[in-house]
């Protein structure tokens, strides 16, 4: 996507086959107006331009937000987040599979850390997370879909740059696999979020009426996510 401008605001433009137009912040900072694909340049323009009080202000809260990201090191003692409790990393050398979470302690076998130039080392919490979020969230989207009235197809956990989750009309979710670092309420609350898209694809009143349907108390998780969005890293 190319950047546009609206005076001195950049934006992204994302058109979709949607009924109306919003403006959202991406978790890496960038400003994205998802749009009908019929909606005119002009008419996006007039939009960003009379939005500029609230991304001027979001903008700033993402800025504050950001601030404290947690920054962790591959090293002995240090915190890695799962379903929200934060476990210590100990180095091993004496293991088989790359990461295992055993006696309270995310064991990390010691060549990934001091040798894969910590990209290695990333990669197994990845795979670690990937295959835990396949069982447990897998299973909540089909405890929650009767509920929503959302059809399933098929549901995976990935990599999905700055989006926590995205849903097709099909019945397609996918989840981010950083989603299993966060508490499992939190967890639920993007999964009802993602079925709900299938009443409606944008983040109207009516979407959110459909949320507060299932989950009355999803603001509370919402301003979570929001908060602590930025700590679910590895």
């Amino acid at each position: 996507m190319k950047p546009r401008h609206a005076a001195d605001i950049s934006y992204e433009v994302v058109r979709s086959r949607r009924s109306t137009a919003d403006i959202v912040i991406e978790r890496d900072g960038r400003l994205l107006v998802r749009a009908p694909e019929a909606v005119p340049d002009e008419r996006i323009e007039d939009i960003v331009e009379a939005k500029r009080y609230w991304i001027y202000k979001n903008l700033a809260e993402w800025r504050d937000l950001n601030a404290t990201r947690v920054l962790r090191e591959y090293r002995n003692g240090e915190g890695f987040l799962y379903l929200g409790r934060s476990y210590r990393l100990l180095l091993v050398a004496d293991q088989d599979e790359p990461l295992l979470l055993k006696n309270g302690r995310f064991c990390l076998r010691r060549d990934l850390a001091e040798h894969g130039a910590m990209r290695a080392a990333r990669v197994a919490f990845r795979d670690y997370y990937i295959a835990r979020g396949r069982e447990r969230i897998v299973d909540r989207v089909h405890y929650y879909a009767p509920k929503v009235g959302a059809p399933v197809r098929k549901v995976d956990v990935r990599e999905l740059g700055n989006r926590w989750a995205s849903y097709s009309p099909a019945g397609n979710l996918a989840f981010h696999w950083k989603c299993l670092m966060a508490p499992a309420t939190i967890i639920d609350y993007i999964v009802v979020h993602e079925l709900c898209h299938h009443h409606h694809l944008d983040h109207t009143e009516a979407f959110w009426n459909e949320v507060d349907k299932v989950m009355p108390s999803y603001a509370d998780r919402k301003e979570w996510l929001k908060r602590n969005g930025a700590g679910l890293d590895v």
